[in-house]
């Protein structure tokens, strides 16, 4: 018979093994610390660079994911942006960021800006969200996404407009409507801002129309009445959407007209305010593009052909 003592020590040795192995099995169950993602924003005229440090860095709404640093256009700009957006860094040549973060937001006002800025950090592979528009060429968009694919850098770009529960009811119920004639959209857009004329804030109700009512725009024409403008834009489907692009300040609001006449598409549900900075996050941690490539080029096409026919007065092609 075994001794007592040899025994116990070798209840003892299984049973030892037998925990390490739970624990182990434990371990590999339980949630993993999701890496920190440092982030670097380049651009501080826009509100939004103050609005993503709040997001980020004051409230902590996304743990692990900080805005460490931000270029300004100007001193003055990326001051402000650090003092009210809690960035602890500003830094006088965007290269400084290299080695020092792990995503990138660029935030210029005019888009034509965009992608030289995104340009050298796509293409070490980190990657990139660029706030709307994309960029104001459609042909270096082109270029420029077809880099990022051959260097799986994920990239995207979107309008918060027209993202998240509410744009999804409202296309819900566009799907289950019949007879709808005609599309009227209202929002604020001036088509001689000094930032892109059409491109500044007309991105909004175009990528809003894309969302709801699809992407295949063949046509459009502007027509200018002093500092305001209304467009036509016609799809392949042969459905029409008037734009109204006011000076002033009006929401952003969509109707339908059927037989039955105009009808205000409202939504019935209550939007998640964090819901893109979740889709930006996801972008940065998951390598996960919330867009196509082609439906960022067609919105660009789209806006060009309404920059066209402000000059033109004439119908537009969307190539």
């Amino acid at each position: 018979m075994k001794s007592r003592r040899k025994f116990i020590q070798e209840l003892s040795g299984g049973l030892t093994a037998t925990l390490a192995a739970a624990s182990i099995t434990l371990a590999d169950s339980l949630p993993q610390p999701t890496k920190p993602i440092r982030i670097g924003i380049i651009g501080a005229e826009n509100s939004h660079t103050i609005t993503y440090g709040q997001i980020f860095n004051r409230d902590r709404k996304f743990p692990g994911c900080e805005v460490v640093g931000v270029w300004g256009e100007t001193p003055e700009f990326a001051k402000n942006a650090a003092e009210k957006g809690h960035i602890p860094l500003i830094v006088k040549d965007p290269a400084e960021f290299k080695g020092k973060i792990d995503a990138l937001i660029v935030d210029h006002r005019h888009a034509k800006y965009h992608l030289d800025a995104a340009r050298p950090f796509v293409k070490a592979g980190i990657p990139t969200f660029i706030d709307k528009p994309f960029c104001y060429r459609v042909s270096e968009g082109r270029s420029f996404l077809a880099m990022a694919r051959a260097r799986k850098t994920p990239v995207s770009s979107f309008s918060t407009v027209a993202r998240g529960a509410i744009i999804n009811d409202l296309k819900a119920q566009v799907k289950a409507m019949t007879g709808i004639q005609h599309v009227i959209s209202c929002g604020h857009c001036d088509v001689d801002s000094p930032y892109g004329g059409v491109f500044f804030y007309g991105i909004h109700q175009v990528q809003k129309l894309m969302e709801v009512f699809g992407e295949n725009v063949t046509r459009v024409r502007v027509t200018r009445k002093e500092a305001d403008a209304s467009a036509t834009l016609v799809f392949a489907s042969g459905l029409q959407a008037t734009l109204v692009l006011a000076k002033g300040r009006p929401p952003f609001e969509l109707g339908v007209v059927t037989d039955k006449g105009l009808t205000k598409l409202e939504s019935k549900v209550t939007d998640d305010a964090l819901e893109p900075y979740r889709e930006v996050v996801q972008l940065f941690r998951d390598g996960k593009e919330p867009r196509s490539h082609e439906s960022l080029l067609k919105e660009v096409s789209i806006l060009e052909a309404m920059e066209k026919s402000v000059t033109s007065d004439r119908w537009e092609t969307v190539e």
